[in-house]
């Protein structure tokens, strides 16, 4: 790929100096206003380290405790932010530490910016100690990789690497840099990429389609919208809510799509997907016209594909043209940036209502409520529940606070109950499924966002798979809100276990340490509460803290999350119970 030139755009341009390889990886770091990164240094990155203690009146290094909570930790900086994260990590294990966070972030759109140390040119090949193929191994779950092996091409695979990951649909790149590169010296001097060739990654909305989805959306009587991430990540907030308005539509997201419109906007219905709410999903089929704004219609959003909103309409607005008619079928596809066409399309749009519409919506919630939310959020049993927890985080933080889950029971009622009046809220684990994202991810959600409370909400399960990042909370001293929802078990493979294998607990129940001691031997003040007469004050006392703070809440160890949709059913076989 070669970069395009272009006279009259403007670019960052450096003097021309003379620097080792290291340094110059630096300055082009610098370049970008990058200013904080993530990693864990070794032998085959040690010179980008030692340039890096030169920098650090620039640029701050987070050490984690492990290659996969870097990567997360630049997740969440990088959600919360909407700027490229950054992590570095060494070769050979180094470097395949990594992987997970990086197909994470390839499937959720997240940019981000890897950079690997490699043994030296003339050792590749040869199964040097700590020398593993990371090109070859990222490859499928990259935007980009490049291996670097001159210092000379540093300037412009940088430049090139930031603009792939934040174009078009972003997400992650890959930069391996061999350890001879790292030493030499050359000539540098840094223009930042402003194009590709061959690479477009902003299509441009074509008139005649944008038209077409008017006039369908203008005629409609039954519209209905599901909005996704790439509201979000095409800042098109404004234009979704402004459509949704003027064109009286309900509105649903996928769990990515979740605070890009106020949770209690009333033209927001809810949420799709496996554990949606009952009125967003069954009325799918309902619909005559489906507006499917930044998402992809993924398999936990469609259930089965062979009875999915057939007898609708779909309009699809999609920046990514390999998502276009991949699993359902559109009737009109808009391709380009979600904010840029829907600035196209409202001047099109007649104001409207569809009260009798909207109402079978509401009809649904009040018979989910009383079958499902009621219990969740206002239990009368003994035991507590995972949406009572949340409630009470929603009070104390008065919908404020940004709520970055892992995977599994507790992701799935924190996506339903969260409540929140800002968008880039809601960070979590979409398509990967990771768990043990949640910890490090808030990490770097809380240093993108200092102003503003990070609370992560983590199954027992996921939080032992990176507990170790609270040292990188304790040695930060990043004052991130750890709530951990403990059942005992693997709760969403309990749940299926439970559901559709008998009861057969195979492998699911956990003999769990003392969460509460463990946090405390990390100097993090900590709490447990078992009793719901606790809860309050103690949800209450974590938010009022200005420092990091743990709070172990005993939950039910067999309650289940519904309402649900069995893998492979339709959309319309939804389960309240």
């Amino acid at each position: 790929m070669q970069t395009l030139k272009e006279k009259k755009a403007k670019t960052h341009k450096d003097t021309s100096i003379r620097i080792s390889g290291a340094e110059a990886i630096i300055h082009c770091l610098l370049a970008e206003d990058v200013n904080l990164i993530y990693g864990y240094p070794g032998g085959a990155i040690m010179p980008v380290y030692d340039e890096l203690y030169k920098f650090q009146d620039k640029l701050h290094h987070v050490l984690t405790r492990h290659e996969q909570g870097a990567t997360h930790a630049a997740q969440g900086f990088a959600r919360v932010t909407g700027k490229v994260g950054v992590a570095i990590a060494t070769s050979g294990p180094g470097a395949t530490n990594l992987v997970t966070g990086l197909a994470d972030a390839q499937i959720d759109s997240t940019p981000m910016v890897c950079i690997t140390g490699q043994v030296p040119r003339h050792l590749l090949g040869s199964d040097a100690f700590q020398e593993t193929d990371i090109i070859g191994i990222s490859t499928p779950v990259t935007k980009w990789n490049y291996q670097i092996t001159k210092a000379s091409e540093i300037p412009e695979i940088m430049a090139k690497a930031f603009y792939i990951a934040k174009s078009g649909r972003p997400g992650p790149v890959l930069i391996d840099i061999t350890k001879n590169a790292q030493f030499e010296e050359f000539d540098f001097s840094y223009s930042r990429c402003i194009a590709i060739r061959s690479y477009k990654p902003n299509p441009k909305p074509e008139i005649a389609k944008i038209e077409s989805a008017a006039e369908l959306i203008n005629n409609a009587k039954k519209p209905y919208i599901v909005f996704g991430h790439g509201v979000i990540l095409g800042k098109a907030e404004e234009q979704l809510k402004a459509l949704v308005e003027k064109a009286g539509i309900p509105a649903a997201w996928t769990i990515l799509g979740l605070s890009a419109m106020d949770t209690d906007h009333p033209l927001n219905v809810g949420m799709v997907g496996m554990h949606g709410n009952y009125g967003p999903n069954i009325l799918t089929n309902k619909c005559d016209v489906l507006i499917a704004i930044g998402m992809r219609f993924d398999d936990r959003v469609t259930g089965s594909l062979d009875t999915y909103a057939k007898q609708a309409k779909v309009i699809h607005f999609e920046i990514d043209s390999a998502e276009i008619d991949k699993n359902v079928k559109a009737d009109v596809a808009i391709l380009g940036n979600a904010r840029e066409s829907l600035d196209l399309l409202l001047p099109l749009i007649k104001e409207n209502n569809h009260d009798a519409w909207h109402n079978k919506f509401k009809k649904c919630y009040e018979e989910e409520y009383e079958a499902v939310i009621k219990n969740d959020l206002y239990p009368t049993k003994d035991g507590l529940t995972m949406g009572e927890v949340i409630e009470e985080i929603n009070l104390a933080s008065e919908n404020k606070a940004v709520i970055v889950t892992d995977v599994g029971q507790h992701q799935m009622i924190a996506c339903r109950y969260a409540k929140f009046k800002q968008t880039k809220s809601n960070i979590t684990s979409g398509g990967l499924g990771t768990m043990g994202f949640a910890l490090p991810a808030a990490i770097g959600a809380k240093m993108g966002a200092m102003d503003r409370e990070v609370v992560a909400v983590i199954g027992d399960g996921g939080f032992q798979m990176t507990i170790q990042e609270l040292a990188t909370i304790f040695q930060n001293k990043t004052a991130v809100k750890i709530v951990v929802l403990n059942n005992g078990h693997l709760g969403m493979v309990r749940q299926w276990q439970e559901l559709f294998f008998e009861s057969r607990y195979a492998s699911t129940v956990m003999t769990n340490p003392d969460f509460v001691k463990i946090a405390e031997g990390y100097r993090i003040e900590a709490k447990k509460v078992d009793d719901r007469k606790d809860l309050k004050s103690a949800v209450q006392a974590m938010m009022a803290s200005k420092e990091p703070f743990f709070l172990e809440v005993s939950v039910e160890n067999e309650d289940n999350v519904f309402p649900m949709i069995p893998s492979g059913a339709s959309v319309s076989d939804i389960r309240l119970k």
